[in-house]
């Protein structure tokens, strides 16, 4: 259908909006539901563009896109998302992966699209590159969704998640992911196996206190040779802020990575000093972390025991981490029913508050002065909704 004068420039203004920001070879990260599903395109080296492939290296982070998830069984406990995922199955999201890519090429609409299976690079016959699942827990590792993924597409997880997936002998390729910094080692090159390219790697993070390693955290760091610049006397944060900055973002050398960490329930502050004195360096791009506190136990709390951490907990992690976008995630108040939505326990707490109380040293903060609190203005906190994107500048 014809568009008429004003809706045409309308979207050619649209595209060239969106052209420009894809311009910046930065990273693009998606929110394809209202909870913890992402899309995570990294930018491939001029050297891989050289050769012919695709402008985007792309990892899919925990999909549940539809139908409802359950563990245990109904009656114990079973969810729903309560608004419809932006992304609502693979096949869409391999559109989404696809128009990105026609937009960083270039390409006008309709006009020379090649086929998946014309790839130059990669899988050929899908645009997801990669699949990374955090826990077992069916919100995070749902089979429904992830069997939609082509069988050729490799998958990182936990070993939990691995021997599921592994049990559907619906993949070729399942890869355990092994925590960050064993044996003392914490050079982020060593966790780059294959079939990820040399210039990516996907580890984990431990919670030494966390038995069941429920709370813990996945790194995606990279090293694509386009590294954002630290702030420059221009930039708008404080220079309380911009100290912090600077110490943990030291400027780019060789092999310095890039990372986005993943933590969807919460990882101590303690357990995150290996990221900021990692060699080679590692700067934290991204780091997803939800505000909301969620326990579960008796109405009393004597026998609460924690599964999101919050918007303090992430307020101690992001002083280490100096993390140049703070984005929530995991904060769906999702629908569901059983046994275990008895005994949830849910705080929804702003940034604004969670400051407000570290300030004065209410429930919850850690009665931090002035000087502490001020020194995270500028810092860039980021809600991303359903079926939003950001470019990670």
């Amino acid at each position: 259908m014809a568009l008429d004068e004003p809706s045409a420039q309308l979207h050619l203004e649209l595209r060239h909006s969106i052209q420009t920001a894809l311009s910046t070879r930065r990273p693009l990260l998606h929110h394809l539901n209202a909870d913890t599903s992402w899309l995570l395109q990294i930018p491939r080296p001029e050297s891989a563009l050289r050769k012919g492939g695709r402008f985007y290296y792309n990892i899919l982070i925990d999909p549940w896109l539809s139908g409802g998830q359950s563990d245990v069984a109904s009656w114990f406990s079973q969810q729903f998302h309560a608004t419809e995922s932006a992304v609502k199955n693979i096949a869409e999201l391999e559109e989404l992966a696809r128009e990105i890519e026609i937009l960083a090429s270039g390409i006008r609409l309709g006009v020379g699209r090649v086929s998946n299976g014309e790839d130059a690079e990669g899988l050929g016959e899908t645009f997801i590159d990669a699949v990374t699942v955090s826990h077992e827990f069916t919100d995070h590792c749902h089979r429904e969704t992830l069997i939609e993924l082509h069988p050729n597409v490799p998958i990182f997880a936990i070993k939990e998640a691995a021997d599921l997936v592994r049990g559907w002998k619906h993949f070729r390729t399942v890869v355990t992911v092994e925590p960050f910094g064993v044996g003392g080692n914490n050079d982020w090159r060593v966790a780059s196996v294959p079939p990820l390219p040399d210039w990516i790697c996907i580890s984990r993070l431990l919670q030494k206190d966390d038995v069941l390693a429920y709370h813990s955290a996945l790194m995606i760091a990279f090293d694509n040779g386009l590294a954002s610049n630290p702030p420059t006397k221009n930039s708008t944060t404080t220079n309380k802020s911009r100290k912090a900055t600077k110490k943990a973002h030291p400027p780019p050398e060789d092999d310095t990575a890039e990372a986005l960490i993943y933590t969807p329930h919460g990882i101590h502050s303690g357990d995150l000093h290996l990221i900021p004195t990692a060699n080679p360096p590692i700067r934290t791009l991204a780091f997803l972390h939800g505000l909301h506190n969620i326990r579960i136990g008796t109405a009393s709390g004597r026998t609460a025991q924690q599964l999101n951490s919050g918007a303090h907990n992430g307020l101690k992690a992001q002083r280490v981490l100096g993390a140049k976008y703070w984005i929530g995630t995991h904060d769906e108040v999702k629908k569901g029913g059983g046994l275990v939505s008895w005994f949830l326990q849910r705080e929804v707490i702003s940034l604004p508050e969670a400051l407000r109380r570290e300030r004065e040293g209410g429930e919850g903060g850690t009665g931090l002065g002035d000087e502490e609190v001020d020194a995270f203005e500028g810092v860039n906190w980021v809600e991303l909704g359903n079926g939003e994107s950001r470019v990670l500048i």
